[in-house]
């Protein structure tokens, strides 16, 4: 039954997150703001087993999302004149022996070429790993709490042949990010979660979204995420909503809710955290990919625009759209059953497909990602298998890129 807050029924959008939990997923909960108002709800459960709801209110861990949170934090510290975004990376962080024509602007839109440390995926079908992602079955089941430093994330990476000359193509990289959060520590002289506190979550009141860089421990309340794999034959389910995040860094370790995630959303795109020149450079899309600047930028089929990043980790994926001014938003969290063969990842993109269309009108969007989550090859980290990120991540497809989605 739909939480109403604003005394509206919207039994259209009650019934699409059903449909999400009909197709195999575990629980969802989804918060719309437009002009008839705010409605949340909720449909499937909070943990296997149980009858309770997702709450919510619930906290969950948002994946890729946390990209656009970094691309803000990098893009107010352009405008505070301490970062250029074409100027090269290597002349703050010299100790990794970039190419210098990796420009800060690159970083942000995946057009660097780096190796992406989750893993990458070849047209060819070939799949080279990097650290042991999702994809990996029981032996990330096995190494889940141990921690990872950035720095040997970006090392293994560019071990690694990159993928193309700098600015001469687009290919999705948590590398990126890891690189951009190492980038605003050197120039500011303070961590990431201070600087994204400072610049971003304190302005706003985002006071149930957090960084939490090597705590296993997810606030309460929360839905239970789950992953799956193969052990001497046997298939096990084990519970993943504790873990270390430290493994996809500033890829996707951020932590929110579906109320923040709108507050973020809607300030973002509505001018309130940037100056109209740098969102407008946010907002400009890679030709290949529709990808700005941390952002995705989406046609919803009726000549309408969706700004959009969904991410995924683990069994835990979140959903983040805005119409270009602000005005309507969809947030969600998805709990499920994620695995190494992103078993999830049709069902979901057709589900969220059907959630966007219903929300912003227009059905399909363009191609470049029939759900808006990421199937342009986005995220193919293999993270997340909710189709939200395709890095491999996500096995819900959220995030197909092998480790955040």
């Amino acid at each position: 039954m739909s939480l109403t807050l604003t005394g509206q029924d919207r039994p259209e959008l009650q019934k699409t997150i059903e449909e999400m939990v009909a197709s195999g997923i575990t629980g969802v909960t989804m918060r719309v703001h437009d002009e008839r108002g705010e409605w949340v709800g909720s449909a499937g459960v909070r943990e296997l087993g149980g009858t309770a709801k997702p709450p919510v209110d619930g906290h969950v861990r948002i994946g890729s999302s946390t990209k656009t949170f970094t691309a803000t934090v990098v893009l107010k510290l352009v405008d505070e004149g301490l970062i250029e975004l074409d100027a090269p990376v290597a002349d703050h962080l010299p100790e990794f022996g970039l190419d210098p024509k990796i420009t800060v602007r690159m970083l942000l839109q995946h057009t660097s070429g780096v190796f992406n440390f989750t893993g990458e995926y070849y047209e060819d079908g070939t799949f080279v790993p990097g650290i042991a992602a999702t994809t990996a079955g029981q032996e990330w089941v096995d190494g889940r709490f141990r921690t990872y430093r950035p720095e040997e994330l970006v090392r293994l990476a560019l071990s690694k042949p990159a993928r193309f000359s700098p600015g001469t193509d687009w290919n999705y990289s948590n590398t990126n990010y890891v690189l951009a959060r190492l980038l605003v520590e050197k120039v500011t002289g303070r961590s990431l979660p201070e600087e994204m506190r400072r610049l971003v979550l304190e302005p706003l009141g985002l006071s149930d979204t957090l960084l939490p860089e090597t705590g296993t421990e997810l606030p309460e309340p929360y839905a239970h995420a789950y992953y799956r794999y193969e052990d001497g034959g046997r298939e096990e389910t084990v519970d993943v909503t504790r873990q270390n995040p430290s493994w996809i860094s500033t890829g996707g370790d951020m932590i929110s809710t579906t109320r923040d995630l709108h507050t973020f959303i809607s300030a973002l795109t509505g001018g309130e955290l940037l100056p109209a020149p740098l969102l407008a450079e946010m907002c400009d899309p890679h030709p290949k990919a529709g990808y700005g600047l941390g952002v995705m930028v989406q046609d919803t089929g009726d000549g309408g625009t969706v700004i959009t990043h969904n991410g995924g980790i683990a069994g835990h994926a979140a959903l983040m759209y805005s119409t270009p001014d602000g005005s309507r938003t969809l947030t969600a969290a998805v709990n499920y059953v994620d695995d190494a063969g992103l078993s999830m990842a049709a069902a979901f993109q057709t589900a969220v497909l059907r959630i966007v269309g219903e929300v912003f009108g227009g059905g399909q969007a363009d191609g470049t990602d029939a759900a808006g989550t990421d199937t342009a090859g986005t995220d193919t980290d293999g993270t997340d298998a909710a189709g939200t990120d395709t890095d491999g991540t996500d096995a819900a497809g959220t995030d197909t890129a092998g480790s955040t989605r």
